[in-house]
């Protein structure tokens, strides 16, 4: 199996944790407010609606660096020589993986500091569960970020980076009139 082939599998694994987790969480706060409407509310529903914001967060923030549209600054590294784009190519990546390591050992240690801990809405529910998507969510990360390195070290020898927030734009454009973009 090819990187790319797995890279699409992975990519749609996490399109697929994202899209049940923004389908539960649209689906939460439609019945927790429609239920605090009639003047019943859920006493667990503000609890739950902010994990599952913060685990929607966590997995989307996988995707987005899978796809290469998490904060960068292309322009700048771009206007660079090749040389130093690489240099500050593989800076920046180590900075994140060094990051998102740290984050996923300590989330580790955060788990088992709360073992035995339980949510204050729903004692049956254990904090470690939904305090998971921190260590969880940085190992997706990571996985994200080494299976995007060979594409990050190829842009920096090359051309450059793309600056995805510039395609969104564009893209924008050609839809609202009709790809008259000169």
């Amino acid at each position: 199996m090819t990187l790319q082939i797995l890279r699409r599998r992975y990519e749609q694994l996490l399109e697929a944790i994202v899209l049940v987790l923004m389908i539960a969480l649209t689906v939460l706060v439609i019945v927790g407010a429609t239920f605090r409407y009639l003047g019943n509310a859920i006493s667990w529903y503000d609890e739950i609606a902010s994990i599952g914001l913060v685990w929607l967060t966590y997995y989307g923030s996988a995707l987005a660096a899978l796809r290469g549209a998490h904060i960068g600054v292309p322009g700048l590294v771009n206007a660079m020589p090749p040389t130093l784009r690489v240099a500050a190519a593989v800076f920046a990546e180590a900075v994140v993986l060094v990051f998102f390591a740290l984050l996923a050992y300590y989330g580790l240690q955060v788990l088992i500091v709360l073992q035995g801990e339980h949510l204050i809405t729903l004692p049956e529910v254990s904090t470690t569960i939904t305090q998971s998507a921190i260590p969880i969510g940085a190992v997706l990360f990571l996985i994200a970020e080494v299976m995007r390195l060979p594409d990050v070290m190829r842009a920096a020898r090359g051309h450059g980076f793309i600056d995805t927030e510039t395609i969104a734009r564009r893209s924008r454009y050609d839809r609202q009139s009709g790809g008259a973009l000169t």
